[in-house]
């Protein structure tokens, strides 16, 4: 390519000018490349759109059979690429996003399809890969304004000859790429100086690709889903709902019991009154025996603020139980719900077996129906 005349914004990222975004973002709109700071290391901007990443890959002499990551602006985007995000990969986003994690989406066959028939041939050929696709939302305000004042979607590799060590400020940006690309947004060094985590998120597992800012049991504990069970005494209907949630979360994810938190799902179960290290009921023993769990490990604990606030779901036998939740903490009103729906379950505590078997038999229709509702 013919040299041209790299075109340098100066930015505060404190204080963003908007007007020159909206420059930068019109070049990018246009087949530019920009280069501009993320929170890791220095992007090029690029639209997907062959053309420019043609140019993009015979900039950093890059193959092209290599597909780049989508970059988004705003972390809510994201449907509009994955239409079924499952829980593991919705608790990385919370987590992390905007953030120096990059997310690899695997797509089964129906929302690869859904895709296919509602993106342009062109972008959908650019974006995903063997019905996966890559997505970054990175925390920095000049990245995140850039990208949502693009009116085409963006790919932003990292600012670098293919073979070279990613630029981390304009100084190793022009080093690499002065007269190459159309412009530079130069707003000081990356605050981490070092490349996303990359993390492949798949059923039963995330594949870390990439450690990059985080550690592998970092990415394993912000993305464990913790369900919570909540009654009176923890010793009757909370204990059964636990052990018998945990059966048919296994045999949804189609592991053992055993290995469900290897997996990233953590279930417990807590009472509101507070005493703790007392056995599971004979009576609940007897029924949960009954249906292939066992529950002789078991020992009651009390309910806490910690408790609910770590917890991603918590289901309550009744509700009273449920407004003790909300009443510790006012945030879990949005997460918090009665296993059975409106229905409470009556505690079988003192009653003959019968009623505890009556007791499991309907925790266990509830339980059904909520895992059949959870996207894993």
């Amino acid at each position: 390519m013919a040299p041209m005349q790299t075109k340098i914004l100066k930015l505060d990222s404190t204080n963003v000018d908007l007007p020159k975004i909206k420059e930068a973002a019109f070049l990018v709109d246009n087949g530019g490349l920009v280069a501009f700071p993320t929170e890791t290391v220095y992007g090029i901007a690029c639209r997907v759109r062959t053309d420019s990443l043609a140019k993009l890959n015979d900039i950093k002499g890059r193959d092209p059979s290599k597909y780049y990551t989508l970059h988004i602006g705003q972390k809510n985007e994201t449907t509009k690429y994955v239409p079924t995000i499952n829980l593991r990969a919705k608790k990385l986003i919370e987590n992390v996003w905007p953030g120096p994690l990059t997310l690899v989406f695997e797509l089964d066959f129906s929302d690869i399809n859904k895709q296919r028939n509602i993106t342009e041939k062109e972008l959908f050929k650019n974006l995903y890969k063997n019905n996966s696709i890559g997505i970054r939302c990175p925390d920095n305000p000049i990245a995140a304004m850039l990208l949502q004042e693009t009116n085409n979607p963006v790919i932003a590799p990292s600012a670098n000859m293919a073979g070279q060590p990613p630029a981390v400020d304009a100084k190793e940006v022009l080093a690499q790429l002065s007269g190459k690309i159309e412009m530079l947004i130069d707003a000081g060094a990356c605050k981490y100086k070092k490349s996303s985590a990359v993390v492949k998120i798949g059923k039963k597992n995330i594949e870390v690709l990439r450690l990059g800012i985080y550690s592998q049991s970092q990415l394993d504990a912000m993305s464990t889903v913790k369900f919570l069970f909540v009654c009176t005494g923890n010793t009757c209907r909370s204990p059964m709902a636990e052990g018998i949630f945990r059966k048919y979360l296994a045999e949804k994810l189609q592991c053992n019991v055993d290995q469900l938190e290897q997996v990233g799902y953590k279930i417990t179960s807590s009472g509101t009154m507070d005493m703790s290290g007392i056995p599971a009921s004979a009576g609940s023993l007897v029924a949960c025996a009954g249906k292939g769990i066992d529950l002789t490990a078991h020992r009651n604990k009390g309910l806490s603020k910690e408790l609910i606030e770590e917890s991603d779901f918590i289901f309550a036998m009744e509700p009273i139980h449920q407004e003790r939740i909300i009443a510790l903490s006012h945030e879990a009103a949005g997460k918090c719900f009665l296993l059975a729906g409106s229905q409470g379950i009556a505690d079988p505590i003192g009653g003959p077996q019968e009623l505890y078997n009556n007791c499991a038999d309907m925790i266990e229709a509830a339980v059904k129906k909520r895992i059949s509702e959870l996207v894993i």
